[in-house]
């Protein structure tokens, strides 16, 4: 796709369609709304006027040009962006992600959108070509025939107002990195099982990694026995395909953060998960290749990490492994010690996640993380609490808690903090072990997941992102298909950001 950077008069672009954000009750009394009334005729005046258009949050309208005069565009769409004091940056995303789609539909293959925001240029050009960049994402990777698929967009033009043209384009090379490095961690995440296993999830990571210029190191099997690992390989048992641990590296040429300090995403790559030996329902079970949402997550923020070159390093680990039940596979009242020593009662093996996260999260420590957030499509229990709509949040340090969720509202990403103590965490005590992998029966799922994770973590500061509920969306949105979000990639590259 190519970028156009407008700075002369927006409504001159030299493209098929021109978009302008609309916001809930304007007219087109002043402004850029009252040039674009006088090239359609009255028609755009006469829209508001007779409210056909409200301008409410994802509504669009397309009108045509009444004649042509300096404009080399013919159409003009409308797009609603609700309240303008409740608009903010990321909402420039779904503005963009709104018009595109639309036009696409439509196959237009060119628009220049004039987003209309107040605040930082580059910070807008970027959230309006990730906009663009993910809003074309699409599920039908492997269907045969795709004769009635929209093309892709060829050119976006983007005018600023008041905005450099340097700054416009660095805002929009940077969009370019995070839409694709989305759109990338969504179609790991929408993978068959059968074509990405925990192999092919390496390998997909060593090549990314040579493309972005990070250190990639992959370490099988006999590798993690050496280092103890038995808790992750205890739910590789029952598998033909062996775990692979994915471990990728960031360094600086010259780093400005505190000395000594290193951030590590920690991600959860299940890439099939039949729940073992506790098996899991057939009904539903197809959704279980998304449970690697974690780890895509990570491998797409460390490839935006590649592509931005902040000034701090950091570290990305991996765990990728396949849930099967087979004659080799681990039991439930099964016992196995982990590489930091403790020992673990497994008494759910569809309770897989945490015991994968284990030992990988002491792995981050063990190679000097001293800041760890680990992200997993860890329990049903988050999406009965909070639904679609807020990722659970949980950690042993408020500070980094605080700062993720912070992160979050300035990305468009909901997170909601639930608790954690030592009255959760006795309730993982085991009598045979010193722990077990799930806690009473109905009661604190999802913070039974994170106390387990908890006391895998020394003396870094940690917080665990429950992605179960926000990893997959079912309906289509009008800037987005359904299917993988990859939830949580803005957030951590604005946490990166914020450690510069």
């Amino acid at each position: 796709m190519k970028s156009l950077v407008i700075t002369d008069n927006f409504t001159e672009a030299n493209v098929e369609a021109l978009a302008v954000t609309v916001f809930k009750g304007e007219k087109a009394s002043g402004g850029v709304l009252k040039e674009l009334d006088k090239l359609t005729g009255g028609i755009l005046a006469s829209v508001f006027k007779n409210e056909e258009f409200k301008g409410e949050s994802g509504e669009t309208a397309l009108l045509r040009f009444a004649a042509k005069g300096k404009n080399k565009a013919d159409k003009l769409l409308l797009v609603g962006a609700g309240d303008q004091d409740e608009f903010k940056m990321p909402d420039v995303s779904i503005v963009s992600g709104t018009a595109t789609r639309f036009l696409k539909k439509r196959n237009v293959k060119s628009f220049a959108l004039m987003p209309r925001t107040q605040g930082d240029a580059v910070e807008a050009a970027q959230c309006a070509v990730q906009g663009v960049i993910t809003s074309q994402f699409e599920l039908d990777k492997y269907k045969s025939k795709r004769e009635n698929a929209p093309k892709p967009l060829e050119t976006f033009g983007l005018f600023i107002e008041g905005a450099s043209k340097s700054d416009v384009e660095n805002g929009m090379k940077r969009g370019e990195a995070v839409g694709e490095s989305m759109n990338f961690t969504r179609d790991l995440a929408n993978e068959p099982p059968n074509i990405l296993h925990p192999t092919e999830m390496a390998k997909r990571a060593q090549t990314m990694a040579k493309e972005v210029g990070l250190k990639c190191e992959i370490l099988d099997e006999k590798q993690m026995e050496k280092l103890g690992m038995g808790s992750l390989l205890s739910v590789s048992l029952g598998s033909e395909q062996p775990a692979k641990l994915i471990i990728l590296k960031y360094e600086p040429k010259k780093s400005t953060g505190k000395k000594g300090e290193l951030l590590a995403l920690v991600g959860k790559g299940i890439t099939f998960d039949t729940g073992g030996i506790s098996l899991k329902p057939g009904e539903g079970m197809d959704a279980m290749k998304y449970d690697m949402s974690g780890g895509a997550t990570v491998l797409g923020t460390m490839r935006a990490i590649g592509q931005l070159k902040p000034s701090v390093p950091v570290l990305g680990i991996v765990a990728a492994v396949e849930n099967m039940p087979d004659g080799k596979a681990t039991r439930p009242s099964d016992v196995v010690t982990a590489s930091n020593g403790k020992t673990i009662e497994i008494l759910n093996t569809d309770a897989e996640g945490r015991l994968i996260l284990a030992d990988a999260v002491a792995h981050a420590e063990r190679l000097g993380a001293t800041r760890i957030v680990d992200m997993a499509t860890l329990t049903g229990a988050v999406i009965i609490a909070l639904g679609d709509i807020n990722t659970g949040i949980m950690g042993n340090d408020q500070g980094l808690v605080d700062e993720i969720i912070a992160c979050g509202k300035e990305a468009g990403e909901n997170f909601w903090q639930l608790p954690l103590g030592k009255e959760y965490s006795k309730q993982i005590k085991s009598d045979i072990a010193d722990i077990k992998n799930i806690g009473p029966a109905r009661k604190a799922g999802t913070i039974m997941g994170a106390v387990f994770i908890e006391e895998f973590v020394d003396k870094a500061k940690w917080a665990h992102l429950d992605i179960a509920g926000t990893a997959w969306d079912d309906g289509v949105k009008p800037f987005r298909s359904k299917g993988p979000t990859a939830v949580a990639v803005r957030t951590l590259l604005k946490l990166v950001e914020k450690a510069q």
